[in-house]
């Protein structure tokens, strides 16, 4: 059978991919940072390269931040599109590695072979699963069973500045029937998965200045308006106590979940004890009235992930601070409107101040949420096919973090994304130490082509 043969093959040269990821896992594609924009080229040209030697016509495309990589392959049945990212987080702190981070190595495991070193979950050995695939059944068959678009993007992870006006340019030429995307994970490192709801993300920079410049708190306290103090009121107030955020007008286009996924969502059996239980909690923390699995895939968010002013070093200095700062993040869900929300936000805040006080702020993204109705044939026939490759009734789920691909696909191509990902809850994306298991690699290459197979 042709798909029999593909798998055989992918068994066999399993050890060249690995090879291969390895390889392009030692191109310090930081995106971020200025100083690595040469190793950026460089992953591009390796993934061009690699490309072409599977018969694949690719190139480099420059913008005015890091390349894209385009490849295109013709044939016949349906036309898709492969979407996956070369750049990778920076890897500070280096001192929390337990090796260079750029040397990757096969390493045992209590938990069995993974592959550790940046990127090598996040995205490179996610985007080479499905390569690896191609290449497989392009050995065997000579083609492969349809039309395939690849693109590959630089700057996933420091905003996608070029991306949008790069799909608007060459909409027509990346247009599909279905864009792949592989930069997603497992539920709870086991359960096979296609994710069809990702939340929105709005981020927010605050800046409050009361008096002119710092002043000594013996000689002012009391008297002069402290910024920490007004700014600490304005976040506390974000939150009622039931854990509802209290922006006017913020579930606005939020949405109840249908009664299909619920049933589908509590037959996962979530573990809301051992998920918090990991990270040394063990009380849910937001709207009181939903589970723990609703508030992460299904109910918007509003976090504070910074604050600061004053003095902040080490010993003690009673300083009244001119200026005190938050960031403050949204995560938005079904048709939440992030610019609306935004507004809404700042003006909460300009109302809370007092006299002598004036607020700066600094806006940083605004994508909205994206859900994709699972009606088309093809999206069971992708989940029957993860099914039976990894022996666990795979299934369809939501994601708490933000792919703002996901919903530039549907907006700019009107092209509907199905993301399918193969990483595990421990793989420490972003973090020290990241690894991709060996069984997510190598089954990873193998769900593609049973993919790819019933798809066509």
């Amino acid at each position: 059978m042709t798909l029999d043969a593909v798998l055989s093959r992918i068994d066999a040269d399993l050890p060249q991919a690995t090879e291969r990821l390895l390889e392009l896992l030692r191109i310090q594609s930081i995106s971020t940072d200025p100083a690595f924009a040469d190793h950026c080229q460089t992953a591009a040209d390796w993934l061009v390269r690699d490309l072409q030697s599977i018969g694949i016509t690719a190139e480099k495309r420059e913008t005015p931040g890091h390349p894209m990589v385009v490849g295109h392959l013709e044939g016949d049945g349906p036309h898709l599109l492969f979407y996956g990212h070369y750049d990778v987080q920076p890897v500070d702190p280096l001192e929390l590695w337990d090796r260079d981070p750029f040397d990757p190595q096969i390493e045992e495991t209590a938990k069995g072979k993974v592959i550790r070193g940046r990127g090598s979950s996040d995205d490179k050995g996610q985007l080479m699963t499905f390569v690896e695939a191609c290449r497989a059944w392009k050995s065997e068959h000579g083609a492969l069973p349809c039309r395939i678009t690849f693109f590959f993007e630089g700057e996933e992870e420091s905003g996608s500045p070029s991306l949008v006006p790069f799909m608007q340019e060459n909409a027509e030429e990346l247009k599909s029937d279905l864009a792949l995307i592989c930069d997603t994970g497992m539920f709870e490192s086991r359960v096979p998965s296609i994710v069809t709801m990702l939340r929105g993300l709005l981020g927010e920079e605050i800046t409050i200045t009361a008096p002119d410049k710092d002043l000594h708190s013996g000689m002012y306290g009391g008297v002069a308006m402290n910024p920490i103090r007004v700014l600490t009121r304005v976040l506390a107030s974000l939150h009622d106590d039931q854990g509802r955020v209290t922006v006017p007008g913020f579930y606005d286009g939020v949405h109840e979940l249908p009664d299909d996924i619920r049933s589908q969502w509590q037959g996962l059996a979530f573990d809301h004890g051992t998920f918090l239980g990991d990270v040394g909690l063990s009380e849910p923390a937001g709207e009181q009235d939903r589970t723990p699995i609703e508030m992460i895939w299904s109910r918007p968010t509003c976090d504070v992930n910074g604050i600061w002013g004053g003095y902040t070093g080490d010993g003690f200095k009673t300083v009244l601070p001119s200026k005190a700062h938050a960031k403050v993040s949204f995560r938005l869900v079904g048709d939440q409107d992030p610019h609306k929300i935004r507004n809404s936000f700042r003006q909460l805040v300009r109302d809370a101040l007092p006299a002598d006080c004036e607020v700066e702020f600094s806006g940083h993204g605004a994508s909205q949420a994206s859900t994709t109705e699972t009606t088309d044939p093809a999206f069971e026939a992708a989940r029957v096919a993860l099914t039976n490759e990894w022996n666990v009734p795979a299934a369809y789920v939501g994601c708490g973090g933000s792919i703002p691909i996901a919903g530039h696909f549907q907006d700019i191509l009107d092209t509907t994304p199905m993301l399918v990902g193969f990483g595990k809850d421990d793989d420490q994306i972003h973090s020290p130490n990241e690894k991709y298991d060996m069984e997510s690699f190598h089954k990873g290459i193998r769900s593609w082509a049973r993919i790819l197979d019933a798809l066509t």
